[in-house]
């Protein structure tokens, strides 16, 4: 086990991921400015739905988050040129995981992966080669590493690419009618919109989605396949990219390579003056004992979040329970009306709450379909209204498709939200139950 954990390899990879990782953590930041992310979602709406139990987190008011931002971004370039690294990226971890948790109406499963990989490359060392770390204190520069810190990366990122296949075996996206409407909605692109409609590139999307995310970890690990699904995965994620519009990621993703080439090959190729290391020491840490304990934990909880909607009752593409933290990406497409009714429990007179005056236009895409939303807004009501001396019952009476099947009923019109509690672990009965055949 020491052996195959803490033998010292060479850190090429490590090094140039770092400043690909820091180019685009810079682009995150800034772009998010530059294309409006930042006054959508955390600038213009009253208040944001954060996730439950961080309500504390909230947006700086007024322009705050433009400098917020831009903070973030300043620090994203100090992590790609090594300087002060290790403040940097913990900065940077820190103030992306409070954007993440403060709002949740663009929640993307890709805003959680970098997350992570914020929280790993906070812990690696990867500033102790081409860094202004290493020029200033030269004693800190070092041209190997232990295993364990490309085994984590590689881990995480095949968990990731594991349940993204397994989560699409499922009838709709099975017959390609889930990739239909994904591309429906691409018809306009220039060059590409019409091709993007064809049954032959719905189904080709379709399965292809699933092998290659179930496959492209072990192939990228075996040497004979290594090069040819390298050259696949880039047209993959530039396809994505272009396709679907989901900023680093796609980048993101092809950077992994560096963690499967020959360490011989990537330094060959953008360290030629670095010392390679082929010593193959095994330095065995004090701290050894925790380092295994935590990565352990938090490995059964990286598998095992995943799968806690298998125990949480009736189906989550339509009850949304257990959906988030999944890797269940680009699943489905869902739509929804949804009517909030106020009651004076005193008085029983019944007020009818315009969302679309309420909350923001990319709040109400997520509202009417979204229970968690449903409910944090029934208690932001319930507040509201108590500070007036008013003790109100909040009933919601919302309709939902799922795939562009007809609206079934999704709440139970009768139910108090106001006085439901919230568990992020169990069904909530006033759901009510998926249509059949979904």
């Amino acid at each position: 086990m020491d052996k195959f954990l803490f033998k010292h390899i060479d850190n090429s990879g490590l090094v140039i991921f770092r400043v690909v990782f820091g180019f685009l953590i810079t682009m995150e930041a800034f772009g998010a400015i530059a294309t409006g992310w930042v006054r959508r979602m955390l600038v213009e709406p009253e208040f944001t739905f954060s996730f439950i139990g961080f309500e504390w987190i909230q947006p700086l008011p007024g322009n705050g988050m433009y400098f917020y931002f831009a903070l973030m971004g300043i620090f994203g370039f100090l992590v790609m040129i090594g300087y002060r690294y290790r403040f940097s990226i913990i900065c940077y971890t820190l103030m992306w995981t409070c954007v993440y948790l403060m709002q949740k109406s663009a929640y993307n499963n890709h805003y959680y992966l970098l997350v992570l990989l914020l929280l790993f490359m906070s812990i690696l060392p990867a500033h102790r080669w081409f860094s202004i770390d290493v020029w200033k204190n030269p004693k800190i520069k070092s041209p190997s590493m232990p295993r364990w810190c490309l085994l984590v990366l590689i881990l995480q990122v095949w968990i990731v690419y594991t349940y993204a296949s397994v989560a699409k075996i499922y009838p709709d996206w099975l017959d390609a009618s889930m990739a239909k409407i994904l591309m429906a909605s691409k018809v306009n692109y220039w060059g590409i919109g019409g091709i993007l409609q064809l049954d032959w590139v719905h189904w080709s999307i379709a399965y292809t989605g699933i092998l290659f995310d179930l496959l492209i970890v072990p192939l990228l690990l075996w040497k004979k396949t290594r090069m040819p699904f390298f050259i696949i995965s880039i047209f993959f994620h530039l396809f994505n990219s272009i396709v679907f519009q989901i900023g680093i990621f796609p980048y993101m993703s092809i950077a992994f390579a560096l963690f499967f080439f020959s360490p011989q090959l990537i330094k060959k190729r953008f360290l030629p003056k670095k010392l390679f290391y082929d010593k193959g020491e095994i330095k065995v840490p004090s701290y050894k004992k925790p380092l295994l304990a935590i990565f352990s934990i938090y490995f059964i909880i990286q598998i095992a979040l995943p799968l806690r909607h298998w125990f949480i009752e009736d189906n989550v593409l339509w009850t949304e329970e257990g959906h988030r933290l999944s890797w269940r990406m680009m699943l489905r497409t869902k739509s929804g009306s949804v009517k909030v009714n106020v009651v004076d429990k005193k008085t029983c007179n019944t007020t009818r709450i315009n969302i679309y005056t309420a909350i923001s236009k990319k709040q109400q895409n997520s509202f009417a379909t979204k229970p968690d939303f449903m409910w944090q807004y029934a208690q932001r009501l319930k507040k509201q209204y108590a500070e007036e001396g008013i003790d109100v019952a909040v009933y919601f009476d919302s309709r939902v498709s799922v795939n562009r099947k007809p609206m079934q009923q999704f709440t139970n019109p009768n139910v108090d939200l106001a006085a439901e509690k919230w568990d992020p672990y169990t069904h909530h009965d006033w759901l009510m139950p998926a249509p059949e055949g979904l």
